[in-house]
């Protein structure tokens, strides 16, 4: 019985984490460095032939992360490494309401001088534009993250409510 316990906890916590893992550590990852790390590792087995909304989280968490770098060389080498994989994302799925999401809510969040914010308006608007074809889970997670956002007005963030 205990073999089998711990082949299932083995199972559980080595498998990729599914869309809705994902979604619900994302808003979580800059709380603190320990999840920063833990949600980089979540997502380290992906690759750019995987579904391309892990790709761009994939992407979302090495930008993220890199800030925890010590060196600026390594610190800029992981967050265009990181900048990149939502660039294919997007590249690949323009359509993808997530995909959008994760840029805009990366671009909200870096400093000026990192020179990664020329989508913010364009995927603000695409948010606000296809928000309502949304339905359930998704349709939930775009509206808490437009009424957190920066990117929208208060008057944009009462149409979601």
């Amino acid at each position: 019985m205990k073999i089998l316990f711990a082949f299932i906890l083995f199972f559980e916590f080595s498998s990729n984490p599914s869309i809705t893992e994902v979604r619900k550590l994302y808003p979580t990852v800059t709380s603190s460095e320990t999840n920063a790390k833990e949600f980089v590792e979540k997502l380290a087995a992906f690759s750019k032939e995987d579904n391309k909304t892990l790709v761009a989280y994939k992407g979302a968490s090495l930008a993220i992360v890199s800030k925890l770098e010590k060196k600026i060389s390594n610190r800029s080498k992981k967050f265009k490494e990181g900048a990149s994989l939502i660039e294919y994302a997007v590249a690949n799925e323009p359509n993808n309401i997530e995909i959008r999401l994760v840029r805009l809510s990366v671009q909200e969040n870096v400093p000026k001088i990192v020179n990664y914010r020329g989508n913010k308006k364009e995927d603000a608007t695409f948010l606000l534009d296809h928000y309502k074809e949304q339905t359930g889970a998704l349709k939930v997670y775009v509206g808490k993250f437009i009424e957190q956002s920066k990117s929208f007005s208060t008057t944009e963030k009462e149409l979601v409510q």
